[in-house]
């Protein structure tokens, strides 16, 4: 029982309370023994991607369907379709598979909107490329709307696990524009699949953790020691070792194992928050993403940060930023992520594998404090996972002297001017 609470708990994030991933499916012609349809797949999640390999999604025929044809997706399997004469269908399998089709296909096997490898970018950092489709002819179905029977049971990896399907509803049918958007045309049924992610589902153990330092406090947090679980302890590599110059080592496997430059922390990624300066209005951080896979590059990445401070961000440099208001009364998040064809690109562990900006922040008179921790973040995700903070009492604590050390610089002048006006 405390299982499934937990689940639940997981499955609804209440940074992105509606994100969610959303299979359509549209009939748009009725054939002699089923129907055409066409697939779309829309990630609406503010900032979780999906990631290379990209997404699979599968289901259970609630009839003897078979798929005669595909366009921009292919099934992994074709199962048996040693029944069948003449024409062979693309898969008979009772339970398909379906990928993306990778970048560069022929033109005759693409669709809109397909061909992409199965990745798709978060909505809130690009809208118009979060969404895949694909057309597909069904066969030995209904071929109308009372015998058309509903597919079951479907599952979405993206890449890995993590995300629950509910079941397939029928929706009121989707409404499509000709070219020259003068005529609408409407799909003869449609039905919906709503998908949620789960990061208690997808892995047992956080997937990156947050270390914090700052100018006025000489000590550094670090991650917590095993924040990310220490199972593959024993086979880290050392970033000096011979290993890392045989040829293939960065390349991905199946089953996404990673390898892990030796930490404490054993996480693939790291967060960095260093509190650099302080000014009479302003003050500026330093954020820095370390890669400590060597078998992963991450195309698109995203780091949601929620403190109270970012309702007043002045100026970010070299990340791109957008602020995050599931709620409208309340702005204290918001999403970093890298400038395209600059930093977009985090690279896997190594000397390039970081990516790092500042981000300058006005202060808010009425509730600014560098005490109790607060010019640290409450809570970070990377890739729309929550990655382990340090615990509180670690934080890097204000010295007793920071009344004075924390004065800004027109102050100290201020100061020095009125002390040689009175006593010259």
């Amino acid at each position: 029982m405390i299982f499934v609470e937990k689940t639940c708990q997981a499955a609804y994030d209440p940074l992105d309370p509606n994100g969610n991933v959303t299979i359509k499916w549209d009939i748009v012609s009725w054939t002699p023994d089923g129907y055409v349809a066409v697939v779309t797949i829309n990630n609406f999640q503010m900032y979780r991607h999906i990631m290379t390999p990209g997404w699979t999604l599968g289901w259970t025929w609630a009839k003897k369907e078979v798929i005669w044809s595909m366009v921009g997706a292919q099934t992994t399997e074709q199962g048996d379709c040693s029944k069948f004469k003449g024409n062979i269908p693309h898969c008979c399998k009772k339970t398909p598979t379906v990928v993306d089709l990778l970048p560069g296909v022929p033109y005759n096997q693409q669709f809109s909107n397909c061909c992409k490898g199965g990745v798709l970018p978060a909505w809130g950092e690009d809208p118009q490329a979060a969404v895949s489709a694909f057309q597909v002819s069904i066969g030995q179905a209904g071929t109308s709307n009372k015998t058309v029977k509903l597919p079951k049971n479907f599952t979405l990896l993206g890449p890995g696990p993590g995300y629950t399907c509910g079941p397939a509803k029928v929706v009121p049918s989707t409404t499509f524009l000709t070219p020259d958007r003068r005529r609408k045309t409407q799909a003869l049924m449609t039905w919906n699949v709503t998908c949620t992610y789960s990061q208690f589902l997808a892995r047992k153990n956080p997937n990156c953790c947050v270390s914090f330092s700052s100018f006025y406090n000489e000590t550094i947090t670090p991650c917590p020691t095993c924040a990310c679980g220490c199972q593959n302890k024993n086979n880290c590599v050392k970033s000096g070792s011979k290993i890392l110059k045989m040829v293939g080592i960065n390349t991905p496997r199946k089953d996404n194992a990673p390898l892990l430059q030796c930490t404490h922390h054993m996480c693939p990624i790291r967060v960095h928050w260093h509190v650099k300066q302080n000014y009479k209005d302003y003050w500026r951080v330093k954020i820095a993403i370390t890669n400590f896979n060597y078998r992963l590059n991450y195309t698109l990445w995203s780091l949601v940060v929620q403190h109270p401070n970012l309702n007043n961000v002045t100026q970010v440099f070299s990340f791109d930023y957008k602020p995050l208001v599931p709620y409208e009364s309340i702005n204290d998040t918001g999403m970093f992520y890298g400038m395209k064809y600059y930093n977009d690109l985090l690279m896997e562990a190594g000397p390039f594998g970081n990516v790092q900006s500042e981000v300058l922040l006005q202060k808010d008179k009425n509730t600014f404090t560098f005490k109790e921790g607060w010019a640290f973040p409450r809570k970070v995700y990377f890739n729309g996972d929550e990655c382990m903070l340090p615990p509180p009492d670690t934080y890097p604590f204000l010295p007793n002297s920071a009344n004075q050390s924390l004065f800004s610089i027109s102050t100290v002048i201020a100061a020095i001017f009125f002390l040689l006006v009175t006593f010259w």
